[in-house]
Parts: structure tokens; C-alpha cells; sequence
């Protein structure tokens, strides 16, 4: 009986691991023999990726890691220096940033951005007009998006030796609201701004996808990950 159920096991892994493969034009294996780096027989890319860009010309390199689906980055993703070091979390949605991005030096956390992505099939928003001879009353307006992704809610910036808030800046698609220094109170205040506050745009749900928390959970530990080429030989 165990050894029907081992061979059982044994004949799934392999269908699933052949198929994984059927799906990829090229793609890598790292230490694990996972499917990583897959270019679909479409050249898009899907799944998760690791890449690696060398220094060039006086620009750093660095390496980044997360997902792609159809050729556009989706939901969290790593970037390293050479080093192994973090230096940037960012999150995407469509291709675009989108959520809470962090950006570190050696020392500590650099800046807190928030990003709003737009849907390209969708690019327009519901916002709020406010009368001129009455600041109390509004009308809805559809408009159009022009970005690809516009900052929206509250960027900080830090202090990296201390990890204090040194500045606060507050956006509404694109629009600075509001902009103060810690401990000296608001600066370039524009409260009519304020009141013109999208009526759908609240932060998007900064959960990890399912994918990616079974990825770094299977992979818990690891900063570089050792791959072998898997191409097809397929044109």
C-alpha cells in the first residue's frame, strides 16, 4: 500500500513539474528545482523572477526579485545591492507601482512612498467639484487619469540613523494637499485641495498575493538564489 501511495506521489510531482515546464519557453531552475525566470511561448514573462544587473558606466548594480504576470510586475517585489543588502520593497499592480514603497540605505529606512496604480482598461476616477459660491456644496465629476500611476495618501521620509519622521507630505492623485517638516507645523497648506478627495480612492489592499507568501515561505531564508539555464531550444 505505501509503496502504491509513494509511486502515486512520486507520478503527480512529476506531472505537475512536467507541466510547469510545457508552459515555458525558457526558464531557469534554481537550487530547489523550481520553475523560476519563465518566459511563456508568448516571450511574456510570468511567475517569479530573479535578476541580477552588474554595475555599468558609475551606476550600481543591484538584484530584484517578485512576480510578473503577462510581462507586468504584480504584486510585492525585493530589490538588493550587490551586497544582498535591501535597499527598495515596492509593491505593483498592472505593471505600476501601487501601495506602500519603502527605500533603505546601509544605515536605515530612507523614505515611505504611496502609489496609487491605474487600471489601463479604466483610466478614469469619480472625484468631487466643490462650488465656487458655495464651498459646501459639490457635484461628482468623472475625469480622466493620465498617469500610469500617480502618488496618492502619505509619503514620509526619514531620518536613517534616528528612524524619525523628518517630513510628511500628503497627496491626492498627483496633487500635493498638504506638506509639513516634524515639529514645525504645516507648510504650502492648500485646504481646498483637501475637500477635493477622490471618492473611490482609498489605499488598495497591500496583502501579499498567494503566490508570493507560499514563495517566500517555501524559500524563507535565502538572499541569492543559484539557477541553471532550462531553455527549450524551442525558437
Amino acid at each position: 500500500m505505501r509503496c502504491s501511495v509513494r509511486y502515486f506521489a512520486f507520478v503527480i510531482a512529476v506531472f505537475f513539474s512536467a507541466h510547469s515546464f510545457s508552459q515555458c519557453k525558457t526558464y531557469q531552475l534554481n537550487a530547489k528545482k523550481d520553475t523560476i525566470d519563465c518566459t511563456d511561448f508568448n516571450d511574456l514573462k510570468q511567475g517569479y523572477w530573479f535578476t541580477k544587473v552588474e554595475n555599468n558606466h558609475g551606476e550600481p548594480g543591484y538584484q530584484e526579485e517578485g512576480f510578473y504576470k503577462n510581462n507586468r510586475k504584480e504584486g510585492a517585489w525585493t530589490r538588493y545591492n550587490l551586497m544582498g543588502d535591501v535597499i527598495a520593497e515596492e509593491n505593483y499592480k498592472w505593471g505600476y507601482k501601487n501601495g506602500v514603497c519603502r527605500y533603505y540605505n546601509l544605515i536605515g529606512l530612507l523614505k515611505e512612498e504611496s502609489w496609487r496604480a491605474i487600471d489601463p482598461k479604466y483610466p478614469y476616477d469619480t472625484v468631487r467639484v466643490y462650488h465656487l459660491d458655495n464651498p459646501d456644496k459639490y457635484d461628482l465629476k468623472i475625469m480622466k487619469v493620465e498617469a500610469s500611476t500617480v502618488k496618492h495618501g502619505t509619503w514620509n521620509y526619514y531620518d536613517p540613523e534616528r528612524g524619525t519622521i523628518i517630513k510628511t507630505e500628503e497627496y491626492v492623485i498627483d496633487q500635493l494637499v498638504t506638506n509639513k517638516k516634524a515639529n514645525t507645523g504645516f507648510i504650502n497648506a492648500d485646504t481646498s485641495l483637501q475637500r477635493k478627495t477622490a471618492d473611490s480612492l482609498s489605499l488598495n489592499n497591500k496583502k501579499k498575493p498567494l503566490e508570493v507568501l507560499e514563495y517566500e515561505k517555501k524559500n524563507s531564508g535565502k538572499k541569492k538564489i543559484k539557477v541553471r539555464d532550462g531553455a527549450t531550444g524551442v525558437n
